[in-house]
């Protein structure tokens, strides 16, 4: 395209200044090895893009690559990882990146030029997630590189998936030892105003702003004396004062409406239009007729639409679409981009002229772009904005046909939130479309039960459910036995999953009903599988061993193998050979072995969890840690990490990694699997509230209770009650501890009030806080109160004891729960008032030497007190220097806080070392604010350099002085620096 001139922003940018200086440092960052990321938040209008412009344009000059990639509002459905196409597309477009991408299939991949297997197992989202970040990551390695996208907030969840797995886990990530990270920066903006309560995006803000090289920058409405600055700059001749001041009172520090009103003074109009789509109007009306053609067809294509696509569309001879072009872009209304595209300039101003459009006209043009999109030339990945196109334009047969065409393309590429939004489309549509417009193939039931698949794999469990119902209720009086028997035990299964176990099995017991067991059938089979599973949750354990040894007959008789492996699973905790026993594991591998036969991916991953689990309940954390990592390998490669067992193996490999002292490990795992989490899978990172717990962190009792907020999960339930139980009991709040461990217990209580196996843990946290406030009472010589607490203690144990004695087959449970026994039965002991028992303690120590770091060396601690009450002050101090070591390794400054009392108390001065101490009980930020407190920085000053806020370097500052014992930050430089905390800096050479 010729003659059309390739324009810029020109508006100059007027304020902002701070918002660059902290922009452009982040890039000197980056340049310098240190990726990072921003959020650049702010309203409709209010400079966003203007100021990334700036930014782009200073990187540009200093050698550094941009790449941009806009989201782009397409209603209710969305185009997969549309943004990074459009970063991808540049590339391919130079070539100056024509090696990097040869070396990188994933850019085929997103562009649709790769090959299609028609399966998930080469094209899991992971490997398309790792692929992306391996490209963007040799980019920076040839040149500094700077990634902005625009508008997160109409970005598809599949991009929102995508940028949450880079900036937690890719790009941004720094290599270890030391070495230089990648010359990275993104800058990736939204919309503020837009971000109501439910919008997507706000729970991934939420998960970003905590990652410790994400950052966030709110553009605020501009000051009156900047908007009047910039409504001057954008006249020649100079405006009327009162003109101005009318510009700047109606702009209210939006800079697009106040330079909407500048552009509107040219107009012979009386008076400017009150709202911004009138303001927007005005300019546009300005156009010659043709030119107004042209952007209302552009402004149905969206935001930016190619040459050919809008030639085609608008139906203009070429010179004459030129001509419209030219006066569109030179108004600035429209900017040309690269690859022969057009854009408006602001989204506002699309929206504006897409809102004049009348009805009819509306429709005729969504019409004309949809038809040209299914071209003979059409794109498999073009099927959402033809689905998009179609259903504007009321041709709902086309629309229904192009959704599902959408959904089976999210389906290849592994995007299955998509997949559930665009077949969730096709049902909004089924009952508009007459039955003989319907696409072959699908019924509506049975087009439901696949949303409901996908919304299991995309992780939402209980729209699974949900839509599950609703295929239930769709069935008629007639409905075919079989789909009626499908729908019910896939339903069942659903529940299931949500720890809905009563429903699950009477909606089982139905499936069951339905379908004769003479002639043996496949869907008889799974619903059989089905109930036996359901019948075990609920405690029918005699029901379910009895259908699942007649079913398994039936799946050899049939030679369905997943089946037989599903009911092998499922028979390994009823007949007696458990899954923490050898023969438990033999017959688990079997089952493993049959499912990955039958490529039964769902059913081998329940075999790999039951195996992974089954290490950690018989005290082999070696061997849990290798089945989940075996599991969650083989989920990564059928697309299924989004699903309920990948998430429990999850949390598994993280608990193992926390139990085993491995907690930088952990903490790095926690926060990389926060990238590709559904919402409901936060429970999977509790690991990482436990180490964050026993570092001091104030926040993870916060975090524990938002894991108890929204509907029942019971994985989440269980890491909440454990870390509010421990959290209340740490900070000697007996009753709230007693009031957490209970109400859990409660919680997680199955319909026939069987309280779950972590009851053990809870009741021994609550014990502890027990018992601390009997022996306080005692002490204080208070003996009615300490004989109340002992009563309760008393309950707790008992519990505790009950606990222990059953597993889920009804033996005793394996080394863990029997450690947390012994230390329930210490603690309760410490309440019965008689002398000092190191013995028990000694018993406890023992009990967690399986593989339980932390909890071993806090047992220790509680050895030391009894040891120093029983006078054995050289035993003492050993177990007391064992503790500080420990939890000077594990960062456990909890841990260490109270060694440190205990041996202040005690005398044991030998096992805190002064040089030691402090270092230990510091945070990794306070050590940071320590080190320029003692440069004599103020708060401020602290606070600008650690891109924190004063106050909050205020309360490191307070934290310090607490910790160091001393009384103003002068002293507590002076203690610093005796203990070794810091070090004097060398004075600069001349």
């Amino acid at each position: 395209m010729g003659g059309v001139p390739q324009t810029s922003l020109t508006s100059p940018l007027v304020g902002r200044e701070d918002e660059l200086a902290r922009l452009t440092g982040v890039l000197e960052r980056a340049r310098a090895g240190e990726a990072r990321a921003v959020l650049v938040a702010g309203d409709a209008g209010v400079g966003k893009t203007r100021t990334l412009d700036e930014v782009a344009g200073r990187a540009a000059a200093a050698g550094t690559t941009v790449l941009t990639g806009h989201c782009v509002d397409l209603g209710d459905v969305g185009l997969p990882y549309l943004p990074f196409t459009e970063i991808l597309g540049a590339l391919a477009a130079d070539e100056r990146f024509a090696a990097v991408l040869a070396a990188h299939p994933v850019a085929d991949r997103l562009l649709g030029g790769g090959p299609d297997d028609g399966g998930t197992a080469d094209r899991s989202r992971l490997r398309l997630f790792e692929g992306v970040a391996a490209l963007l990551t040799e980019l920076a390695d040839v040149a500094p590189l700077l990634l902005v996208l625009e508008d997160l907030h109409w970005a598809d969840q599949s991009s929102r998936d995508l940028l949450r797995f880079l900036l937690s886990r890719g790009v941004l990530h720094r290599p270890a030892g030391g070495a230089p990270g990648h010359r990275l920066a993104v800058l990736a903006s939204y919309r503020a105003d837009d971000l109501h309560r439910r919008h997507p995006l706000r729970p991934l803000l939420a998960e970003l702003v905590r990652l410790p090289s994400v950052e966030r920058l709110e553009l605020r409405p501009l000051p009156d004396a900047d908007v009047a600055r910039l409504v001057r700059s954008l006249r020649e001749r100079p405006l009327p004062d009162t003109t101005v001041h009318r510009i700047v009172e109606r702009a209210e520090g939006n800079a697009f409406y106040a330079e909407e009103l500048v552009a509107a003074t040219d107009t012979p109009a009386v008076g400017v239009p009150s709202g911004l789509a009138d303001v927007l109007l005005i300019r546009f009306e300005q156009l010659s007729q043709t030119a107004q053609q042209v952007l209302r067809t552009a402004a149905v294509a969206g935001r930016r639409v190619g040459h050919d696509l809008l030639r085609d569309a608008v139906g203009l001879p070429e010179e004459e679409l030129e001509s419209a072009l030219r006066e569109a872009v030179e108004r600035q209304l429209l900017v040309s981009g690269d690859g022969d595209t057009y854009s408006f300039r602001h989204a506002l101003a699309r929206e504006a002229v897409y809102a004049d459009l009348l009805p009819g006209e509306r429709a005729r043009l969504h019409g004309g772009f949809a038809r040209l999109l299914a071209g003979p030339d059409r794109r498999s990945d073009s099927a959402a904005e033809r689905a998009h196109h179609y259903r504007e334009s009321h041709d709902l047969p086309e629309a229904l046909a192009a959704s599902l065409e959408a959904a089976d393309h999210a389906q290849r590429v592994g995007a299955p939130a998509e997949e559930l939004r665009h077949v969730e489309a096709a049902l909004d549509l089924w009952s508009a479309v007459d039955a003989a417009a319907r696409p072959a193939g699908p019924d509506a039931v049975t087009l439901t039960l696949r949303a409901s698949a996908a919304a299991a794999h995309a992780g939402e469990v209980h729209r699974a459910v949900s839509l599950t119902r609703s295929a239930l209720a769709g069935l008629g009086q007639d409905a075919d036995l079989e789909l009626a028997a499908r729908v019910r035990y896939t339903l069942a299964g659903n529940l299931l999953s949500v720890d809905n176990q009563s429903a699950a099995y009477a909606h089982s017991s139905e499936a069951l009903g339905l379908i004769p067991a003479e002639p043996p059938s496949a869907t008889w089979l799974w619903a059989a599988a089905t109930h036996v599973m359901a019948a075990r949750q609920v405690g029918e354990n005699g029901t379910a061993l009895s259908v699942a040894r007649r079913a398994l007959g039936v799946a050899e008789e049939l030679g369905v193998t997943d089946a037989r492996a599903d009911l092998l699973i499922s028979l390994t905790s009823l007949e007696g050979g458990n899954r923490s026993t050898p023969e438990g594991r033999e017959r688990l591998l079997e089952a493993r072995e049959l499912a990955r036969r039958a490529g039964n991916a769902p059913v081998e991953l329940r075999a790999l969890f039951n195996l992974a689990i089954g290490g950690f309940e018989s005290g082999d954390l070696e061997e849990c840690l290798t089945r989940a990592s075996e599991g969650l390998d083989r989920a990564r490669r059928s697309g299924l990490l989004s699903s309920p067992y990948p998430r429990e193996m999850r949390y598994l490999r993280l608990l193992v990694q926390y139990t085993l002292g491995h907690w930088d490990e952990c903490v790095r795992g926690s926060e990389e699997h926060s990238g590709t989490l559904p919402a409901w899978g936060g429970h999977t990172l509790g690991p990482g509230l436990y180490v964050a717990l026993a570092r001091g962190d104030a926040g993870a009792a916060d975090r524990a209770r938002a894991l108890l907020k929204g509907p029942f999960d019971w994985m989440a339930r269980l890491v909440g009650g454990i870390v509010l139980t421990d959290a209340a009991a740490l900070r000697g709040d007996a009753a709230d501890a007693v009031r957490s461990m209970r109400s859990t217990v409660e919680a997680l209580s199955d319909d026939a009030g069987t309280p779950p196996l972590a009851t053990v843990r809870l009741a021994a946290l609550a014990l502890s806080a027990v018992a601390d406030t009997v022996v306080e009472l005692r002490r204080t010589g208070d003996e009615a109160g300490a004989a109340r607490w002992a009563e309760t203690a008393a309950e707790l144990v008992g519990q505790a004891r009950a606990s222990a004695g059953y597993g889920e087959d009804g033996t005793p449970q394996g080394p863990e729960g029997q450690a947390w026994l012994a230390r329930a039965e210490a603690e309760w002991l410490r309440t019965a008032g008689s002398e000092p028992d190191p013995a028990s303690w000694e018993r406890t120590v023992a009990a967690f030497a399986f593989g339980d770091t932390y909890e071993r060396a806090r047992c220790r601690l509680r050895l030391a007190e009894a040891l120093l009450a029983a006078g054995r002050r050289e035993e003492a101090a050993a177990e007391a220097e064992a503790v500080c070591r420990e939890a000077d390794r594990l960062g456990a400054t909890v841990l260490r806080e109270r060694l440190d009392d205990l041996s202040r108390r005690g005398r044991l001065t030998d096992a805190a070392p002064a040089g030691g101490a402090g270092a230990a009980v510091l945070t990794a930020r306070e050590r940071d604010v320590l080190r320029l407190l003692a440069l004599g920085h103020s708060n401020r000053r602290i606070g600008e350099e650690l891109f924190i806020s004063a106050k909050t370097a205020s309360v490191h500052v307070s934290n310090i002085l607490a910790k160091l014992h001393a009384a103003g930050r002068t002293e507590a430089v002076a203690i610093a620096y005796r203990q070794g905390l810091i070090v004097p800096e060398a004075a600069p050479s001349d």
